[in-house]
Order: C-alpha cells, then structure tokens, then sequence
C-alpha cells in the first residue's frame, strides 16, 4: 500500500497547526485510559517502522500511546497524523516524533476524531511521504 496522496483541507494551514501547543508525556506501563483503537507499524518509503500504536482515551482527552517496542530507522523531521485509506490528511498532522524509539505518549488535539480514520502514520512533511502506517482496529 503506498499513501502519496495529500488531502488538503481550506482554512488554517499547516503553519496554523504546527503552531498549536502539543503535550508530549513519557508513557509508562501503567498509562491508563480506555483503548479506541490499535495497530501495528510497517514501514514505508523504503523505512523500517516496526511496534505498536494505541489511541486511548482518559479524562476527556485521546492520546496517541506509541509502544515500547515501537522504532524508526531515522528520517528528516517525522511528524504524526492520521489516513484514510491512501490518503493522508494533513489536517490531522499533530505533533513531531520525539524519539525514533520506544514508548511515548502524545495528546491529540480536540479537532482531531480517530474515529474517522483507518491509519495512524509516521508521516516526512519534508517528501510528503509515509516512513510507517499502522492499520487501526
């Protein structure tokens, strides 16, 4: 599956979204919340993504919970969103990837719905291409 297509949304633009205050959290363990949805990475764009990806929900807001078995091999400046299909959305893209390794924890923004997508991806806004999609049950 290859995801080259780019779904533009009117109004703000990525400017406004990355400059939108983002909560990244050292997940633990015993990171509580109630599972939405999860996945398993595989790579793409000729990347290695390998682990685990878990959206869960807790006190009203849903956060993206990368596992602890989760890596990428290295690209220029991996961001995270959501894709339907082939398409990603980058209205969705919310935060920066903080370590190519390990267990991490991001909050997604409110105007974000995981409900509506069927991928997470680790997503190169530089080339505009995937480095790793997660398929989200």
């Amino acid at each position: 599956m290859k995801f080259l297509s780019i779904n533009h949304r009117s109004g703000g633009g990525m400017a406004a979204l990355l400059a939108l205050a983002f909560f990244i959290f050292a997940a633990s363990p015993s990171f509580a919340g109630s599972e939405i949805a999860s996945g398993t990475f595989e790579g793409r764009s000729k990347h290695v993504t390998t682990g685990t990806v878990t959206i869960k929900r807790e006190a009203g807001k849903t956060y993206a919970v990368l596992g602890s078995d989760f890596s990428l091999d290295g690209a220029p400046a991996p961001s995270l969103g959501f894709a339907n299909g082939e398409t990603f959305d980058v209205a969705t893209e919310f935060a920066n990837l903080a370590s190519k390794t390990g267990a991490q924890t991001y909050e997604i923004p409110a105007h974000i719905d995981p409900g509506k997508y069927d991928h997470f991806v680790i997503w190169c806004s530089k080339f505009a291409v995937p480095l790793g999609t997660a398929a989200l049950k």
